[in-house]
């Protein structure tokens, strides 16, 4: 969400993320831009995690799997479409608390383009934290044809308006 900050007279920064009180149960984001993964995403992503499946980067092998090429790294594909919903959902955030209810619907390859969409689901106060509230969405990674390849349920700590990083610092 981008929030132009007025600084001085006539002079604005952009700012983004939503503070507690501007999550409403029930609202709907679409994330964008969207991702066009690339040969090379996939495999930097699987190498650099340690990852040995052929299936993300050995082509010949890919071919003879039932997919016929190249899978990109599920948990790659997770990263993206978290990465997507920075801006509105969590910015802002003090921290992630955890992910849920993690599928993978549908494979994606080199070339999918990837969107995101995320709901609201919860709200509430936290009860250790008297300065921010915890905030539930779901999320969903989409094709550039509506397929739907991952979703997920994700908890963060969002302060309250006031309380964030960039109310304490000239940011």
């Amino acid at each position: 969400m981008h929030n132009p900050k007025e600084i001085s007279k006539d002079v604005f920064r952009e700012t983004f993320g939503r503070y507690y009180e501007e999550f409403e149960v029930g609202h709907k984001y679409e994330h964008r831009p969207g991702r066009t993964i690339t040969e090379t995403d996939n495999q930097w992503f699987t190498l650099l995690t340690m990852n040995t499946h052929p299936l993300h980067f050995d082509a010949e092998y890919a071919k003879a799997s039932e997919f016929g090429q190249p899978l990109v790294n599920s948990t790659f594909t997770i990263a993206v479409i978290v990465g997507m919903t920075v801006t509105d959902v969590s910015q802002k955030a003090i921290a992630n608390l955890g992910w849920n209810q993690i599928s993978l619907t549908a494979p994606v390859f080199v070339g999918d383009t990837l969107y995101a969409e995320s709901e609201v689901l919860a709200k509430r106060e936290s009860k250790s934290r008297q300065n921010a509230g915890i905030v539930t969405v779901r999320t969903w990674g989409k094709k550039s044809d509506g397929t739907i390849v991952t979703e997920f349920d994700r908890k963060m700590l969002i302060p309250f308006q006031g309380h964030g990083v960039e109310d304490k610092i000239n940011y």
